[in-house]
């Protein structure tokens, strides 16, 4: 990585909303609640949190960490730990891994995100009288897909274009308030709705006889994953742009604090604003009591509660929430396509401009074919991503950390950052945490995974 200040950002207030805008994303705001929704509300949000304090945030630190010792891309960050030439390569090998997953996860990102796009200029369509048009933006057709997939993937190409400081750091400090305030104002509206406080008390009050359920545990594991991208090397990216004498542990503890708290704002507003949707005659829940249309919750039951409050109070409000899954979308969707785009700079040693375009046009391709064939790949996509590559690569993250790093050489990088004593009780313990307890976790939960 260039040593150049515009290859770093500029402040720590950047690179905090660069760091949580990369973690809150569609993960948090379209994940989160569909998960919490799905698997229990109030056990799931307990084991979620849980996992975030013993496994998100060590692991955040770690690849963190690696990254900013490396000061280069993940593949070569993970290589410059290793002692020998076989270490190197292995860890070559899962830098580059997590560099393809980030790459393949942006390929059902975009999508998803395209959808918020058009899902949030429906309601400017209506109001102007665009009936036809406002129909076609809220359809899941093939021509509507394609479409806005392909503007989502530019609007992420003309920022990561800008580059580092004035790209992902400017705009990650403007989105970031932005997504806060609106999500804010939606709870604080949601919840003056009637039947909301149903909702709040299935969110908020946990069936401890669920917590031990395997599809629980998977999916807060693969949510914990997710939501902080663990896995994809964009936090490794991101460390590589932090100056050298940056105290990780504490900037990770906001980060994490950040995006725990967006997920809880987001589940917060939309698990309420189903049963207002449902005190409103929606159908949300099957006969069987199993949540109706759980991939697309956002998509379905939030618009059809829009529709009940009538005038135009449902197009402003439908226009707000889906600009926020936007920003939500763009945030994250940003430190991922710097992954493969950071690593071609290097690799090819090609100007920015002309690496943004190559990896914009490759996740374009794979993104369309995904369209093309939405029905046999998008949920494969998913699960191969998250659920599959991100715990197996923060698997070898934590054994290649924890057991290759040289102890001599990790304390170093602890010593060389402001105000992180080597000697105190979490900058002692944080290594050995990594070492034996976070693999043991990710065995554990991995073997549920496959099993599930």
């Amino acid at each position: 990585m260039s040593s150049t200040d515009t290859n770093h950002f500029s402040s720590r207030l950047g690179f905090i909303m660069a760091a949580a805008g990369s973690a809150v994303g569609v993960g948090n705001i379209w994940g989160f609640p569909t998960q919490a929704a799905t698997h229990g509300g109030g056990a799931f949000l307990l084991v979620y949190l849980v996992l975030i304090v013993i496994l998100g945030y060590p692991m955040l630190v770690a690849e963190l960490m690696i990254g900013r010792h490396g000061q280069t891309n993940p593949a070569d960050a993970m290589g410059k730990i290793g002692s020998g030439p076989v270490s190197r390569n292995i860890g070559k090998l899962i830098g580059f891994t997590s560099i393809v997953t980030a790459t393949l996860i942006c390929t059902f990102y975009t999508i998803l995100s395209g959808w918020f796009v058009s899902f949030s200029l429906a309601p400017i369509a209506k109001i102007l009288g665009f009936s036809q048009a406002s129909a076609w933006l809220m359809d899941f057709s093939l021509s509507r897909n394609l479409v806005f997939t392909t503007i989502f993937i530019l609007m992420v190409t003309w920022v990561i274009r800008q580059g580092v400081q004035q790209g992902i750091e400017r705009w990650s400090k403007r989105l970031m308030p932005l997504l806060l305030c609106i999500l804010v104002l939606g709870v604080v509206y949601i919840l003056t709705l009637p039947g909301a406080m149903t909702g709040l008390e299935v969110l908020l009050v946990p069936d401890f006889s669920q917590i031990w359920d395997a599809d629980v545990l998977v999916g807060a594991l693969g949510q914990t994953f997710f939501s902080l991208t663990i896995g994809t090397g964009a936090m490794m990216v991101y460390g590589a742009y932090l100056n050298q004498k940056e105290n990780i542990g504490k900037l990770t503890a906001y980060v994490t604090l950040m995006d725990t708290s967006v997920a809880f704002l987001a589940a917060l507003m939309i698990i309420p604003a189903m049963y207002v949707a449902q005190h409103n005659g929606v159908q949300i829940f099957a006969a069987d009591g199993s949540l109706l249309n759980s991939d697309t919750l956002v998509f379905t039951v939030l618009p059809a509660l829009f529709d009940t409050l009538g005038g135009n109070l449902q197009y402003l409000l439908a226009f707000v929430f889906f600009v926020l899954m936007t920003i939500a979308g763009l945030t994250s969707a940003i430190s991922i396509v710097e992954v493969p785009t950071s690593y071609l700079m290097e690799k090819k040693e090609i100007g920015r401009n002309k690496a943004t375009y190559l990896i914009g046009a490759l996740i374009m391709v794979l993104s369309l074919t995904l369209v093309w064939n939405f029905e046999e790949l998008f949920s494969f996509m998913i699960t191969l991503t998250t659920e599959r590559a991100q715990p197996l690569i923060a698997l070898g993250i934590a054994i290649y950390l924890g057991w290759v790093w040289q102890r001599n050489d990790l304390l170093k990088e602890i010593q060389a950052q402001e105000g992180a004593d080597s000697n105190s009780l979490f900058w002692r313990l944080w290594p050995i945490y990594v070492k034996f307890v976070c693999p043991l976790l990710i065995i554990l939960i991995i073997v549920q995974l496959f099993n599930s």
